[in-house]
């Protein structure tokens, strides 16, 4: 396995349930369509990082990579859909992001180092699925998510090396108590099924918005 993706497997503190994996290969439209928005998501943080932080030049220069690539996958998830015929919509949000955020300080440097930290996780979460769904999707999904799967291993990468570079002190603790919380948010029952959700409780349809 490439070095970057076995160091996504190593960094989180579990893997995604395999019931999440069966739900999403018998619900892919809402799969795809959260997948979609999840990109354009990421792609805001980071523009939304670039515009606080107008002094920190390598801060700017890597995150205007990452947003360009972001939105570019936004483009071809979208392009999916309107392939196979799935309208693309709104949907509730899960639990995931706005819960990892929570932990974010509101105090800087602490502030930035955190949603970095955050987008660490959230990238190398979203590697480990692609890698998962390359074995239950549809033979022409395949070939995309695994593309998919080595971008999200740089964007892991990235963040966590901004993180690195920015902290003030070790990053160890908090790291430990944001990938604990994670490690929840994707193995215990929810009650949506989302890209970033845990399996879907018990006698609640797939596709509940």
């Amino acid at each position: 396995m490439d070095a970057d993706l076995q160091a996504v497997l190593e960094f989180l503190p579990c893997r995604t349930p395999a019931l999440w994996f069966d739900q999403a290969k018998s619900n892919i439209p809402t799969l795809l369509i959260d997948h979609a928005h999840c990109e354009k998501k990421a792609a805001g943080t980071a523009l939304s990082l670039l515009f606080r932080y107008v002094d920190r030049s390598h801060l700017m220069q890597s995150l205007s990579r990452l947003a360009r690539e972001e939105l570019r996958h936004f483009e071809q998830v979208h392009k999916l859909l309107q392939d196979r015929g799935i309208t693309y919509k709104h949907l509730s949000s899960s639990r995931y992001a706005a819960a990892l955020r929570e932990r974010v300080s509101n105090v800087e440097p602490d502030k930035l180092v955190d949603t970095l930290l955050t987008g660490a996780i959230v990238e190398a979460r979203s590697c480990e699925r692609f890698l998962g769904l390359i074995d239950v999707l549809p033979a022409d999904l395949r070939e995309f998510y695994r593309v998919l799967a080595t971008s999200e291993a740089r964007h892991f990468k990235d963040y966590l090396g901004l993180a690195e570079r920015y902290a003030e002190k070790p990053l160890q603790p908090k790291l430990e108590e944001m990938l604990n919380l994670e490690a929840s948010l994707v193995c215990e029952p929810d009650t949506a099924f989302r890209f970033h959700s845990g399996p879907l409780a018990e006698n609640i349809p797939t596709g509940a918005d």
